[in-house]
């Protein structure tokens, strides 16, 4: 019931958030140097080639109109259409997310299967112990190594040697979703390595804090099993921040990925992102920003109902701050 009160206030922040990002990325559009006329006309273009380009894309209008015909029109769930390929923004959209979606579910499960149980592995161990400086080691060299290095290496390693899995000649999970899982697991695996280390670090440092909590003591000295602690004690009271930093995490890698589609030529989201910037694509810039807002806006409305129900006192202190 609590948590029903304090959710609209927190509905009404968020929408908050979309109408300021959405302001902010069109005045950040609009502001680059160079517009879409240079990029496609070139800089010796006559000023009537220009105009009529204008015109033909609504250019010519004020800008606070060509938002307001921007934001209504997508509210309708119409995006424009590229300046480039002359396609809706939709249907482009809709052709390279699904591998964008391929890698991210990827990186997300690998980070669930291995950086959470690796923290708890490390966090329950001695901290001077072999297990925890092992851990930490390696939370510090995936977190440290950058993605674009591990990215190279591993293109040249299975390009040069034959290793089971090949390099390119990506599968959309829409045409094919069997066949597109071999050729998205390397870009997956670079793409999880900083979500792994960062997840195994966090939590690591969340079990940490639990352990030297009063009622875990009281659980030792009623003689509990260790498992049991663990799994009915500390792991409940360690999920909060684990939680935030996958939803982070997930929210992240609809944009992170532009440097791993890149290095292993994936048609995706991100990297079509990159282009239509170089390319002043203003329709397909704005959307896809807009578009990443949004999953993080989702994402963190689904943290916070979630750290509501694990632990009823987030909501009620969250309560108090919106009234």
């Amino acid at each position: 019931m609590r948590l029903l009160l304090w959710l609209p206030g927190r509905l009404l922040g968020a929408l908050v958030v979309l109408v300021g990002v959405s302001i902010l990325i069109f005045a950040a559009v609009r502001s680059l140097p160079g517009g879409y006329a240079d990029v496609i006309l070139g800089s010796l273009s006559s000023p009537e080639a220009r105009a009529a380009l204008a015109e033909q894309y609504g250019l010519d209008k004020s800008i606070p109109e060509q938002y307001l015909l921007w934001v209504l029109s997508a509210l309708r769930g119409d995006f424009g259409t590229s300046m480039v390929s002359q396609l809706p923004v939709t249907d482009e959209f809709a052709s390279r997310l699904p591998l964008t979606l391929g890698l991210g579910v990827i990186a997300i499960a690998l980070t669930v299967l291995i950086g959470i149980p690796l923290g708890v592995y490390t966090g329950t161990r001695s901290t001077g112990g072999r297990s925890s400086v092992l851990g930490r080691l390696v939370s510090s060299i995936g977190i440290s190594v950058p993605e674009f290095v591990l990215a190279s290496v591993i293109v040249f390693l299975f390009s040069r040697f034959a290793l089971g899995l090949r390099v390119g000649n990506v599968v959309s999970p829409a045409t094919d979703l069997a066949a597109s899982i071999p050729t998205l697991i390397l870009p997956g695996v670079v793409l999880a390595v900083f979500c792994i280390a960062s997840t195994a670090r966090t939590t690591r440092d969340a079990v940490l804090g639990v352990l030297v909590e009063p009622h875990v003591g009281a659980a030792v000295a009623r003689g509990e099993s260790k498992g049991f602690i663990i799994r009915h004690h500390v792991l409940r009271n360690a999920s909060i921040p684990i939680l935030t930093l996958v939803a982070t995490l997930t929210a992240y890698l609809l944009g992170g990925a532009v440097i791993v589609e890149t290095v292993f030529d994936v048609p995706g989201l991100g990297s079509y992102l990159v282009q239509a910037l170089g390319r002043r694509d203003y329709a397909v810039i704005q959307s896809g920003v807009l578009l990443a807002t949004v999953v993080f806006v989702v994402m963190s409305l689904l943290v916070d109902v979630l750290t509501g129900l694990i632990d009823p006192r987030v909501s009620v202190a969250k309560k108090g701050r919106w009234a």
